[in-house]
Parts: C-alpha cells; structure tokens; sequence
C-alpha cells in the first residue's frame, strides 16, 4: 500500500542514512522499524529505550566510592590556604 506521511527532516536524514548503512532501501527501513515496534507494543513493551540507556544504572555498584571521593573533595574546599588567609 501507498501512503504519504510527514517526517522532521532530522529524522528523514538519519533514517535514510541508517538505511543505507544496512543496505536497505528507506522503504523496507521504514517497514522493518514499524514491525518492530508494533512487536514491542504486542509484548506489553511500552517504550523502546534508546540504546545509551542501556548501561544505565550499571556503576550502581560504586556508588559509595563515588561518595568517599565527593567528601575528601568537599574536605579540600574546606580548607583555607595560608596565602588565602589576608
């Protein structure tokens, strides 16, 4: 079927762009993006993170290291330097 529908330019761009990467034509691109997101719906996925999201919350685990480091920096401002001192 033909249809005709409104794309940002930004984003026609980068379809296009990413299309052509993978070798495709921008309507098979467009086709294969629109199945995979009505199979995301159909398993209950609401939204699809984008891909930096993926590690996010990974360093969780230095979460107190990152605050020894924050207080010894916070210590440091405290300090008044003796030329500062006038």
């Amino acid at each position: 079927m033909k249809t005709t529908i409104e794309i940002p330019d930004p984003l026609f761009r980068k379809a296009k762009s990413r299309a052509a990467e993978r070798g495709q034509s921008l309507k098979d691109f467009v086709a294969d993006a629109l199945q995979a997101r009505l199979a995301a719906d159909a398993e209950g996925v609401h939204s699809v993170q984008p891909q930096w999201m993926d590690g996010f919350g990974k360093l969780r685990r230095l979460r107190k290291e990152t605050s020894r480091i924050q207080g010894v920096i916070d210590e440091e401002f405290e300090v008044i330097e003796s030329e500062d001192r006038q």
